[in-house]
């Protein structure tokens, strides 16, 4: 599985660049520090952090980031990113996470899950280093969404990476861990849109309270005690 993702950190970032992209990073930023609401000094573990696309966020909040892949491509590209920042590279599984019970203040993973078939044992791990009250913020990409649609239909087509990709719903995340959570969507538009058009579709979506969006965000709380 490593593989798959060690061709990809150039590819991740320059579509990020695009002003679609651009846009999409804006509101998926936005919507995970909502959910996260990180805080300097945290001890925040980000699984499965990739190119460190979202890392940057986190470690601008002042938290204590340490930054988990299974690509050494990817890992590096994050590293590169986190400046003169503190930031912690860990190269390892997702779902056999080389940390102790209790070790983070808060836990998050980003498009990640996607590519791991025992969800549930995934978010499993994450609850297990997270302490008791801490967070745990986990982002897919929605299966409702018309970019999961198109993304499927690729993977039919042998697609290199998302053949390789299980999405799911709403309802499906929130069955992934057995305390009540918190559920979110946002990237109401597609990616061919005009960007001036997809804000307007963003913000339609949002006070509607779609839960289509393509990026679905689920906010857990493990119970003090547990």
């Amino acid at each position: 599985m490593t593989e798959i993702f060690d061709d990809w950190p150039e590819k991740y970032d320059r579509w990020f660049e695009t002003p679609i992209g651009k846009l999409v990073k804006e509101y998926e930023s936005r919507l995970i520090l909502e959910m996260l609401k990180p805080a300097p000094g945290e001890r925040t573990l980000d699984a499965g952090c990739g190119t460190g696309m979202f890392t940057r966020d986190l470690l601008t909040s002042g938290a204590a980031v340490t930054g988990l892949d299974l690509s050494l491509p990817m890992l590096r590209r994050a590293g590169s990113k986190a400046a003169v920042r503190p930031f912690l590279m860990v190269g390892g599984d997702l779902r056999r996470l080389p940390f102790a019970e209790n070790s983070f203040d808060k836990v998050v993973s980003v498009t990640a899950i996607e590519f791991i078939e025992d969800a549930k044992g995934a978010v499993d791990e994450l609850f297990r280093v997270t302490r008791p009250g801490g967070r745990i913020v986990v982002a897919s990409l929605n299966r409702l969404s018309p970019w999961a649609v198109r993304r499927t239909e690729n993977a039919g087509k042998g697609h290199a990476l998302f053949r390789h990709a299980l999405f799911r719903s709403p309802d499906e995340m929130t069955t992934l861990a057995p305390t009540n959570c918190l559920i979110r969507t946002a990237i109401h538009f597609l990616k061919h849109d005009d960007p001036l058009r997809a804000q307007a579709i963003e913000k339609d979506g949002q006070e509607k309270g779609l839960d289509t969006g393509a990026f679905l965000v689920v906010c857990w709380e493990k119970p003090r005690g547990g």
